[in-house]
């Protein structure tokens, strides 16, 4: 059966030209193309070997000497000291993060001031400065010797100065590009409509935010509980004092006690990974709220 079109002004039917173009056949939604399979296995495939090929190792190391080896390792006194010490840290710095990485996020989009600039290159100096020479600089502030007269070396002072330093950009950073995104026309109208500034912030603020403060406040738990160049210096590695896990796992290697290093890796991979869950249901909670 043959198609016809329109011929000419009269709208006579006539046979249908070759030329006419056919629709595409869409491609089914759940199926890739070869580029995007290629893509797809070299992206698994680098995954792989930087992330779940090490994991899975550490996990095997963890069990080689069985359960009993297992609990004898997270059992020990000085070792649950240095988890409980590492872990309340980082919540503590996670929690002041939020709260001043959001704000300074805040200032360096929404107010302009002399010396913006500045300020907004400054925050990235933690992430390029070598995490020992940000001990020594900590060290020269807050030691024995300091210039304002706060000696807390070796305390737990120091060691929530030394994880507030390092995990300060991450805040920051992913909030900054939300806050300048997010249209304060929005914001104005609400305001003529006779919203309150608590609304606003708790409504259509807030929301918005809360996938970035929820990513930003897991790298920073991530890298606080993981941090170990800043903190040698600074805290002393006092053991059921001042010790973090970092400093417990080297120890445990450098007594050829892999397998105890190992279990202690495994831990804290866990509360990394509860955190994290946390924390994105927490902001998926507060999103479907606003």
């Amino acid at each position: 059966m043959s198609t016809a079109v329109l011929d000419g002004p009269t709208g006579t039917a006539g046979p249908a030209s070759p030329h006419v173009r056919q629709p595409r056949r869409s491609t089914p939604r759940n199926t890739l193309t070869r580029g995007a399979g290629i893509g797809l296995g070299i992206s698994m495939l680098w995954f792989s070997l930087l992330v779940l090929i090490p994991l899975s190792a550490v996990v095997a190391a963890a069990s080689a000497g069985g359960w009993d080896g297992y609990l004898r390792v997270l059992q020990n006194d000085q070792t649950w000291a240095a988890i409980r010490l590492t872990v309340t840290q980082a919540l503590i710095v996670t929690a002041v993060n939020v709260v001043m990485g959001t704000v300074i996020a805040w200032v360096l989009v929404r107010d302009r001031f002399w010396g913006r600039a500045a300020l907004d290159l400054v925050i990235d100096v933690p992430f390029a400065m070598p995490t020992v020479v940000a001990g020594l600089l900590l060290l020269s502030l807050y030691g024995p010797s300091s210039p304002i007269g706060l000696h807390w070396a070796n305390t737990e002072r120091a060691v929530t100065l030394a994880l507030a330093f390092v995990t300060l950009p991450f805040i920051v950073r992913t909030v900054q590009p939300v806050l300048e995104e997010l249209d304060a026309d929005v914001e104005e109208a609400a305001a003529s409509l006779g919203a309150r500034r608590g609304t606003i912030v708790r409504r259509i603020i807030l929301p918005s935010l809360a996938p970035a403060i929820a990513a930003g406040a897991a790298l920073s738990f991530a890298r606080a509980i993981s941090e170990y160049g800043s903190l040698v210096l600074l805290s002393g590695n006092r053991p059921f004092q001042t010790e973090v896990v970092s400093v417990r796992v080297l120890t445990f290697i450098e007594n050829g006690s892999n397998t105890s290093a190992a279990a202690v890796a495994s831990v804290m991979l866990v509360v990394a990974l509860i955190v994290i869950v946390a924390l994105d249901l927490v902001q998926r909670r507060v999103s479907r709220r606003g």
